[in-house]
Protein backbone atom coordinates (compact mmCIF):
# COMPACT_ATOMS: atom_id res chain seq x y z
CA UNK A 1 0.00 0.00 0.00
CA UNK A 2 1.21 3.49 -1.07
CA UNK A 3 1.27 6.50 0.83
CA UNK A 4 -1.39 7.72 -1.99
CA UNK A 5 -3.62 5.02 -0.89
CA UNK A 6 -3.31 5.31 3.02
CA UNK A 7 -4.41 8.93 2.14
CA UNK A 8 -7.51 7.85 0.06
CA UNK A 9 -8.34 5.72 2.70
CA UNK A 10 -8.06 8.48 5.43
CA UNK A 11 -10.02 10.76 3.49
CA UNK A 12 -12.83 8.18 2.54
CA UNK A 13 -13.30 7.76 7.03
CA UNK A 14 -13.76 11.18 7.67
CA UNK A 15 -15.73 12.50 4.58
CA UNK A 16 -18.03 9.09 5.18
CA UNK A 17 -17.69 10.61 8.73
CA UNK A 18 -18.65 13.83 8.49
CA UNK A 19 -22.14 12.45 6.14
CA UNK A 20 -23.23 10.01 9.07
CA UNK A 21 -22.64 12.26 11.42
CA UNK A 22 -24.42 15.48 9.62
CA UNK A 23 -26.42 14.14 6.89
CA UNK A 24 -24.30 16.46 4.36
CA UNK A 25 -21.19 16.76 2.80
CA UNK A 26 -20.42 14.01 0.71
CA UNK A 27 -19.35 14.78 -2.90
CA UNK A 28 -18.96 18.97 -2.47
CA UNK A 29 -16.10 17.55 -0.09
CA UNK A 30 -14.31 14.97 -1.86
CA UNK A 31 -13.68 16.77 -5.41
CA UNK A 32 -11.58 19.77 -4.06
CA UNK A 33 -9.92 16.84 -2.01
CA UNK A 34 -9.42 14.57 -4.29
CA UNK A 35 -7.93 17.46 -6.28
CA UNK A 36 -5.90 19.44 -3.45
CA UNK A 37 -4.30 16.54 -2.09
CA UNK A 38 -4.24 13.60 -4.63
CA UNK A 39 -3.59 16.03 -7.39
CA UNK A 40 -6.38 14.64 -9.47
CA UNK A 41 -7.96 16.02 -12.57
CA UNK A 42 -11.26 18.00 -12.20
CA UNK A 43 -13.51 15.81 -14.46
CA UNK A 44 -11.67 12.69 -13.20
CA UNK A 45 -12.07 13.78 -9.08
CA UNK A 46 -15.81 14.24 -9.99
CA UNK A 47 -16.80 11.26 -10.97
CA UNK A 48 -14.34 9.34 -8.08
CA UNK A 49 -16.58 11.99 -5.52
CA UNK A 50 -19.92 11.25 -7.60
CA UNK A 51 -19.22 7.24 -7.69
CA UNK A 52 -17.90 7.39 -3.39
CA UNK A 53 -20.78 10.36 -2.66
CA UNK A 54 -23.42 7.56 -4.36
CA UNK A 55 -21.94 4.27 -2.44
CA UNK A 56 -21.97 6.17 1.40
CA UNK A 57 -25.02 7.35 0.34
CA UNK A 58 -26.89 3.98 -0.55
CA UNK A 59 -25.31 2.86 3.44
CA UNK A 60 -27.11 5.91 4.91
CA UNK A 61 -30.49 6.68 3.27
CA UNK A 62 -32.10 2.87 4.26
CA UNK A 63 -32.05 4.85 7.94
CA UNK A 64 -34.54 7.13 6.76
CA UNK A 65 -36.48 4.97 4.84
CA UNK A 66 -36.66 2.56 8.01
CA UNK A 67 -38.24 5.59 10.34
CA UNK A 68 -40.22 6.71 7.29
CA UNK A 69 -39.08 9.74 7.04
CA UNK A 70 -38.54 9.91 2.88
CA UNK A 71 -41.65 11.47 1.04
CA UNK A 72 -41.92 9.66 -2.38
CA UNK A 73 -44.66 11.60 -3.41
CA UNK A 74 -41.90 15.01 -3.27
CA UNK A 75 -39.12 12.95 -3.85
CA UNK A 76 -40.40 12.17 -7.67
CA UNK A 77 -41.36 15.90 -8.26
CA UNK A 78 -37.70 16.79 -7.17
CA UNK A 79 -36.23 13.75 -9.57
CA UNK A 80 -38.50 15.03 -12.59
CA UNK A 81 -36.41 18.30 -12.75
CA UNK A 82 -33.29 17.04 -10.94
CA UNK A 83 -32.55 14.11 -13.46
CA UNK A 84 -32.64 15.92 -16.32
CA UNK A 85 -30.36 18.45 -14.44
CA UNK A 86 -27.90 16.25 -13.33
CA UNK A 87 -27.32 14.25 -16.75
CA UNK A 88 -27.00 17.88 -17.99
CA UNK A 89 -24.57 18.81 -16.16
CA UNK A 90 -22.81 15.41 -15.98
CA UNK A 91 -22.46 16.05 -19.95
CA UNK A 92 -21.49 19.54 -19.80
CA UNK A 93 -18.42 18.73 -17.63
CA UNK A 94 -17.41 15.86 -20.23
CA UNK A 95 -17.37 18.56 -23.08
CA UNK A 96 -15.75 21.34 -21.36
CA UNK A 97 -12.94 19.13 -19.54
CA UNK A 98 -11.97 18.00 -23.10
CA UNK A 99 -12.25 21.61 -24.67
CA UNK A 100 -10.79 24.00 -21.76
CA UNK A 101 -7.87 24.66 -19.82
CA UNK A 102 -7.56 22.47 -16.72
CA UNK A 103 -6.83 25.16 -14.79
CA UNK A 104 -9.68 26.71 -15.67
CA UNK A 105 -12.39 24.18 -14.86
CA UNK A 106 -10.30 24.32 -11.42
CA UNK A 107 -11.72 27.73 -11.05
CA UNK A 108 -14.98 27.41 -12.29
CA UNK A 109 -15.46 24.27 -9.56
CA UNK A 110 -13.83 26.58 -6.87
CA UNK A 111 -16.28 28.63 -7.18
CA UNK A 112 -19.50 26.49 -7.06
CA UNK A 113 -18.27 24.71 -4.16
CA UNK A 114 -17.46 28.20 -2.20
CA UNK A 115 -21.46 28.96 -3.41
CA UNK A 116 -22.59 25.55 -2.22
CA UNK A 117 -20.82 26.78 1.38
CA UNK A 118 -22.37 29.65 1.48
CA UNK A 119 -25.64 28.42 1.22
CA UNK A 120 -25.06 25.88 3.76
CA UNK A 121 -24.01 28.72 5.73
CA UNK A 122 -27.44 30.63 4.97
CA UNK A 123 -29.33 27.70 6.07
CA UNK A 124 -27.67 27.08 9.34
CA UNK A 125 -28.22 30.73 9.85
CA UNK A 126 -31.75 30.42 8.84
CA UNK A 127 -33.54 27.59 9.17
CA UNK A 128 -32.55 25.22 12.54
CA UNK A 129 -34.89 22.70 12.90
CA UNK A 130 -37.68 23.87 11.10
CA UNK A 131 -40.47 21.80 9.19
CA UNK A 132 -42.01 23.27 5.19
CA UNK A 133 -44.65 25.87 5.71
CA UNK A 134 -45.44 26.17 1.73
CA UNK A 135 -47.81 24.00 -0.35
CA UNK A 136 -46.58 23.95 -4.41
CA UNK A 137 -44.23 20.72 -5.01
CA UNK A 138 -45.04 21.15 -8.26
CA UNK A 139 -42.39 23.99 -8.50
CA UNK A 140 -40.05 21.48 -7.16
CA UNK A 141 -39.47 20.18 -10.85
CA UNK A 142 -38.46 23.28 -12.12
CA UNK A 143 -36.34 24.37 -9.00
CA UNK A 144 -34.16 20.92 -9.08
CA UNK A 145 -32.88 21.01 -12.89
CA UNK A 146 -30.21 23.75 -11.64
CA UNK A 147 -29.43 21.73 -8.73
CA UNK A 148 -28.98 18.41 -10.91
CA UNK A 149 -26.50 20.64 -12.96
CA UNK A 150 -24.81 21.39 -10.41
CA UNK A 151 -24.13 17.98 -8.89
CA UNK A 152 -23.65 16.77 -12.15
CA UNK A 153 -20.95 19.40 -13.49
CA UNK A 154 -18.97 19.34 -10.00
CA UNK A 155 -20.57 16.69 -7.50
CA UNK A 156 -21.27 19.77 -5.37
CA UNK A 157 -23.79 18.40 -2.76
CA UNK A 158 -27.86 19.23 -3.31
CA UNK A 159 -28.31 19.43 0.15
CA UNK A 160 -28.44 23.15 0.76
CA UNK A 161 -30.51 24.02 -2.15
CA UNK A 162 -32.63 21.07 -1.95
CA UNK A 163 -33.94 21.37 1.61
CA UNK A 164 -34.18 25.12 1.25
CA UNK A 165 -36.62 24.31 -1.49
CA UNK A 166 -38.78 21.78 0.49
CA UNK A 167 -38.92 24.21 3.14
CA UNK A 168 -40.48 26.86 1.34
CA UNK A 169 -42.54 24.15 -1.27
CA UNK A 170 -43.70 21.67 1.23
CA UNK A 171 -45.12 21.59 4.48
CA UNK A 172 -42.86 18.68 5.48
CA UNK A 173 -41.70 17.94 9.07
CA UNK A 174 -38.30 18.66 9.54
CA UNK A 175 -36.94 14.76 9.30
CA UNK A 176 -38.99 14.00 6.45
CA UNK A 177 -36.83 16.97 4.59
CA UNK A 178 -33.45 15.52 5.55
CA UNK A 179 -34.83 11.84 4.92
CA UNK A 180 -36.15 13.00 1.26
CA UNK A 181 -33.46 15.47 0.01
CA UNK A 182 -30.40 12.45 1.19
CA UNK A 183 -32.71 10.32 -1.27
CA UNK A 184 -32.76 12.83 -3.85
CA UNK A 185 -29.11 13.14 -3.64
CA UNK A 186 -28.60 9.60 -3.44
CA UNK A 187 -30.73 9.04 -7.10
CA UNK A 188 -28.51 12.42 -8.78
CA UNK A 189 -25.24 11.22 -7.60
CA UNK A 190 -25.92 6.93 -9.14
CA UNK A 191 -26.70 8.77 -12.73
CA UNK A 192 -24.24 11.88 -12.73
CA UNK A 193 -21.56 9.08 -11.49
CA UNK A 194 -22.75 6.81 -14.15
CA UNK A 195 -22.24 9.25 -16.89
CA UNK A 196 -19.00 10.27 -15.24
CA UNK A 197 -17.59 6.34 -15.11
CA UNK A 198 -18.93 5.73 -18.85
CA UNK A 199 -17.01 8.33 -20.22
CA UNK A 200 -13.63 7.60 -18.01
CA UNK A 201 -13.54 10.36 -15.60
CA UNK A 202 -12.60 8.38 -12.49
CA UNK A 203 -9.76 6.54 -10.97
CA UNK A 204 -10.61 2.77 -9.91
CA UNK A 205 -7.66 2.32 -7.28
CA UNK A 206 -8.49 5.61 -5.61
CA UNK A 207 -12.03 5.26 -5.32
CA UNK A 208 -11.45 1.54 -3.88
CA UNK A 209 -9.37 2.78 -0.54
CA UNK A 210 -12.04 6.07 -0.68
CA UNK A 211 -14.69 3.03 0.23
CA UNK A 212 -12.52 0.91 2.52
CA UNK A 213 -12.41 4.22 4.79
CA UNK A 214 -16.10 5.09 3.90
CA UNK A 215 -17.67 2.43 4.53
CA UNK A 216 -16.22 2.08 8.26
CA UNK A 217 -16.46 6.29 8.69
CA UNK A 218 -20.24 6.00 7.62
CA UNK A 219 -20.98 3.54 10.41
CA UNK A 220 -18.96 5.15 13.12
CA UNK A 221 -20.44 8.55 12.21
CA UNK A 222 -23.82 6.99 12.33
CA UNK A 223 -23.15 5.59 15.94
CA UNK A 224 -21.36 9.17 17.18
CA UNK A 225 -24.43 10.63 15.59
CA UNK A 226 -26.22 9.44 18.76
CA UNK A 227 -24.14 11.26 21.15
CA UNK A 228 -22.48 14.50 19.65
CA UNK A 229 -24.92 17.22 18.56
CA UNK A 230 -24.68 17.64 14.60
CA UNK A 231 -25.16 21.62 14.47
CA UNK A 232 -21.39 22.95 15.77
CA UNK A 233 -20.09 20.04 13.29
CA UNK A 234 -22.53 21.24 10.65
CA UNK A 235 -20.88 24.91 11.04
CA UNK A 236 -17.30 23.62 10.65
CA UNK A 237 -18.27 21.33 7.90
CA UNK A 238 -19.54 24.71 5.79
CA UNK A 239 -16.48 26.99 7.11
CA UNK A 240 -13.93 23.74 6.19
CA UNK A 241 -15.95 23.53 2.64
CA UNK A 242 -15.42 27.37 1.61
CA UNK A 243 -11.86 27.24 2.22
CA UNK A 244 -11.60 24.41 0.28
CA UNK A 245 -13.30 26.02 -2.97
CA UNK A 246 -11.58 29.47 -1.79
CA UNK A 247 -8.13 27.04 -2.40
CA UNK A 248 -9.02 25.24 -5.16
CA UNK A 249 -10.20 28.52 -6.91
CA UNK A 250 -6.60 30.12 -6.05
CA UNK A 251 -4.66 27.40 -7.54
CA UNK A 252 -6.83 27.71 -10.82
CA UNK A 253 -5.66 31.42 -11.31
CA UNK A 254 -1.65 30.68 -9.75
CA UNK A 255 -1.55 28.40 -12.82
Amino acid sequence: MTTSDATAILLGFIIATAIGLTGVGGGTITTPLLILILKMKGAVAVGTALTFAAVIKFLVAPMYLLRKQVSFKTLAWMCLGGVPGVIAGGLFLNKLSKSVDPHLLYVILGVTIVVAAALNIYRLLRLRGLSGTGNRPRWLAALMFPVGAEVGFSSAGSGALGSLALLGLTRLEAAQVVGTDISFGLVLSVIGSGIQIFAGNYNGRVLEFLLIGGVVGSFTGGILALRIPSRPLKWGLAIWLAVLGVQLFMRGLAS
